[in-house]
């Protein structure tokens, strides 16, 4: 078990706070409150609790339990790798980490075959897990192979320091050529499966930047800038504009013009501080051949 100490830089929801910081999900903080492993200046506290500028948060983590989640020998592409993370382009129709009921086949399984190591702080399910890409949502993941880049890389995502670019194709023709979308982003009430753009006061704020590259007849190819990191946000945001993206099984047309194994959307630049030197690195993955050739076909016809 170790302990962790964050001092507060503003206004926020303690467990919002520390899973930004720790990688942990809320559910995992609020256990540990729950646990009495979370003190706020000293004091034993509610998840929930409001922190205000300069107050102390002191976090006791246990070691993770040992799960059996198997090394595969599945072909992934590490597009870079050191003694303290690896940069991997993640192919469409993965998922990322374990979870119940899937064991076997995720990303995490392939990084336990071909990496050294990994680092711990997501415990047995999700070793190295910095952050996440969708199953159905392609390109490139950093993973951590040590405790110490992983609390880097993840504060540099909370932080907003760390920079994570998506191309993705979009129904329709959107006017504006950039824009920024901030909403509200929590589960759908109506459908736990999926996230919705929630009232003011509800849910949790997301960011996006979008840059539109090209326009078709029917179409838009959007770049998405993430300034925020929720579950499902540019799938989300792009149907709050009036254009989801094609393929969206969640959040797009029900009926689909292309043949598609899931949604056009690709994680194609990343740029982030390395944990041990401070070098600022930069990682690009092409756009995937399926994704490429809907393009040349809307090209043809627009």
């Amino acid at each position: 078990m170790r302990t962790d100490e964050y001092t507060a830089d503003g206004e926020s929801r303690l467990d919002v706070f520390l899973s930004e910081r720790t990688a942990l999900t809320r559910s995992a903080v609020k256990k540990l409150v729950d646990a009495d492993m979370v003190w706020l200046n000293g004091v034993k506290t509610k998840a929930g609790a409001a922190l205000k500028a300069g107050d102390l948060v002191r976090i006791c983590i246990p070691d993770p339990v040992p799960v059996a989640i198997k090394p595969e020998d599945i072909p992934i592409e590490i597009v870079y790798e050191d003694g303290d993370l690896a940069v991997v382009n993640k192919p469409q129709g993965m998922t990322v980490h374990a979870g119940a009921g899937n064991r076997e086949g995720t990303l995490v399984n392939a990084l336990l075959y071909r990496l050294d190591s990994l680092s711990g702080i997501n415990g047995a399910l999700r070793p190295g897990i910095v952050h996440r890409l969708d199953k159905d949502t392609s390109g490139l993941l950093v993973v951590a192979k040590n405790d110490a880049a992983h609390l880097s890389l993840s504060g540099q995502i909370a932080e907003k320091t760390a920079k994570r670019e998506y191309i993705a194709l979009l129904e329709g023709v959107v006017k504006e050529d950039r824009g920024t979308i901030v909403t509200q982003i929590g589960r759908d009430p109506r459908d736990r499966l999926r996230q919705a753009v929630l009232p003011a006061g509800e849910g949790r704020r997301a960011e996006t930047d979008f840059f539109v590259e090209e326009r078709f007849k029917d179409n838009t190819l959007v770049r998405f800038s993430l300034k925020t990191g929720r579950t499902h946000q540019i799938r989300v945001h792009a149907k709050f504009m009036g254009h989801p993206v094609v393929g969206d099984p969640l959040y797009g047309y029900k009926n689909q013009r292309f043949s598609l194994n899931g949604q056009l959307l690709h994680a194609f630049r990343l740029t982030f501080r390395h944990p041990r030197t401070g070098e600022e690195m930069t990682f690009e993955a092409p756009m995937p051949e399926y994704f490429a050739r809907i393009l040349t076909i809307l090209r043809k016809g627009s």
